[in-house]
């Protein structure tokens, strides 16, 4: 009884906040694009709180337990903790309107979809190595999407401006937009974050592959997330590639992330929702 009050308490403060950052930055008078220190620390004590139930969550079992809402609710918690580190170097405080109320619904997945316990063989150091990574470029990934729909937002909001007649002129990024880093500075992170995510999921795919040889003595085994890991690992390769050697930039690279983004998130968490929630049984 006191978990679930734990998860309501977290998920409230999580929605709270975001109320807090719609109007504060989203409405007509933006409070700031760097975060105050009491922002800072009120949006530190649901994620402290989010990290103790994830951890609960996934270890604290007799078997490591991981499923669809333990996926969605630790790249969440990635992406608030990200937001709360990179505002150090940007003004990204308009960007917790959005992520913060995904939190929100986030944290209590855990809670409502509790997954199966796994094999012995997912407790071992290694396997936890690979899910940490795994995790990590899942999170990384799913800020460049949010980063990706928000550029297009903005841009669209330029190209109308630009239209005789719009009548938007200097106004094109007030209200909501205003409290955002430029356009070519969210484009500059995007592809940090692209970086990143991709070198976690290369490190993802190079474990997995060690950890199937050593656990079921082949090097990989074919399956759902094996493919859908390895097509996406291909979208995001080209689209860093375009991007170093052609220069790839605007609707192009945001194409390209949304489309690598839906196809990572079929590698996993779409599978286990099919399997947890549409099946109601356990999968690989």
């Amino acid at each position: 009884m006191g978990e679930i009050v734990l998860y309501a308490l977290t998920a409230a403060a999580y929605a709270a906040l975001g109320v807090h950052f719609w109007r504060s930055r989203w409405v007509a008078a933006p409070g700031g694009e760097h975060l105050s220190r009491a922002e800072r620390f009120a949006i530190m004590v649901p994620l402290a709180a989010q990290s103790a139930l994830l951890y609960d969550a996934i270890f604290g079992h007799a078997g490591l337990r991981f499923g669809f809402g333990h996926a969605l609710s630790a790249t969440l918690w990635l992406a608030v903790l990200f937001y709360w580190l990179a505002n150090n170097f940007y003004g990204l405080a308009g960007m917790f309107a959005l992520v913060l109320p995904a939190a929100a619904v986030a944290v209590v997945l855990p809670a409502m979809f509790t997954g199966m316990e796994t094999p012995p063989y997912t407790s071992t150091v290694e396997f936890r190595i690979h899910l940490a990574l795994a995790m990590l470029a899942y999170g990384l990934f799913t800020i460049a999407a949010l980063h990706a729909m928000l550029m297009a937002m903005v841009e669209r909001r330029l190209h109308r401006a630009r239209q005789p007649g719009a009548g938007l002129g200097r106004e094109a990024l007030s209200g909501p937009f205003s409290a955002l880093p430029p356009l070519l500075t969210l484009e500059a992170l995007l592809f940090r974050i692209l970086a990143l995510g991709f070198v976690m999921l290369t490190l993802t795919l190079l474990t997995g592959v060690a950890f199937s040889e050593e656990v079921f003595g082949q090097p990989l085994q074919l399956n759902h997330k094996t493919l859908f890991g390895v097509l996406s690992w291909f979208v995001f390769g080209g689209l860093l590639l375009g991007r170093w050697r052609w220069g790839w930039r605007g609707r192009r690279a945001l194409r390209w992330t949304m489309t690598g983004f839906v196809v990572l998130l079929l590698a996993y968490v779409g599978s286990r929702f099919v399997m947890e929630v549409l099946l109601a049984r356990p999968g690989g």
